[in-house]
């Protein structure tokens, strides 16, 4: 376990988050700590927020009420004079650097290589020089196991190696954050395996991650946190051993009671 032992400052701090879509209200006050360093894990059934949760911690989705921190830095607004205001897009986007995001579905550029997926943001956000940014990219495709496929597009790459792309290109821009949401869901069983080992050297360097996932199996082995969320609320959370071994609440059995 990656947190085990040590204490760490948060990387991410959520206070009363909510946010709803119309009238349908989808996190209802929302309360987590997550250690830098450390991998946390959110279950719980489809419809819970789980993936809104994640992507607000990013401010792909502006919440309605409560606050995130992200590396001590208040998500989507600045404070001045006791308020608070919301920041501009160009400082969105510079926050937003520091989190990768890794998506169910690849979202990589159809029209570009494996190598050019990666290299394109750091040279467009960044500023990093090509040569530079080829020579990174590089060696997260060897990292991740795609050495030589650094010329091959989306459309010749499977599943599971379109999604070790995806996690490259996130680490290219060097986040302090990473952010999965159900990473393996689209992949054929056989090619989870690829993508999950990648998640486990990450953790083991000492990425912070919070990851959306019913891949209970990692979740025990590398997670230092399981968090079960249901209905817009943390439910549960706690050691896995904890949460998936003995869960207190009816709510967390009868979810485990199906997916274990």
């Amino acid at each position: 376990m990656t947190g085990a032992g040590r204490v760490a400052a948060p990387m991410v701090e959520a206070r009363g988050v909510r946010k709803s879509f119309g009238r349908h209200e989808v996190l209802k006050g929302i309360n987590l700590t997550v250690p830098t360093g450390s991998v946390v894990s959110l279950l719980g059934p489809s419809g819970s927020g789980k993936s809104t949760f994640l992507r607000c911690i990013n401010h792909l989705e502006t919440i309605d009420g409560g606050e995130i921190d992200v590396a001590g830095r208040l998500v989507g607004y600045r404070r001045q004079n006791g308020k608070k205001y919301e920041l501009k897009p160009a400082e969105i986007a510079a926050a937003r650097r520091d989190v990768g995001m890794v998506f169910q579905r690849f979202n990589l550029f159809n029209h570009l290589t494996a190598l050019e997926n990666i290299t394109l943001a750091p040279v467009l956000a960044k500023g990093v020089p090509k040569d530079a940014a080829a020579e990174r990219a590089r060696q997260l495709l060897s990292d991740v196991g795609l050495a030589d496929f650094g010329g091959h597009y989306p459309s010749q790459l499977s599943g599971g190696q379109q999604q070790r792309v995806a996690i490259a290109r996130a680490l290219a821009m060097d986040p302090k954050l990473m952010l999965f949401d159900e990473p393996t869901s689209a992949l054929d069983p056989e090619l989870v395996g690829d993508v999950l080992d990648v998640m486990r050297r990450l953790a083991e360097q000492g990425m912070t991650m919070i990851v959306v996932t019913h891949e209970i199996g990692f979740a025990r082995e590398v997670c230092d946190s399981v968090v079960f969320i249901d209905d817009g609320v943390v439910v549960e959370e706690g050691p896995p051993a904890q949460v998936l071994g003995n869960p207190v609440h009816a709510r967390t059995r009868a979810f485990l009671s199906k997916v274990l």
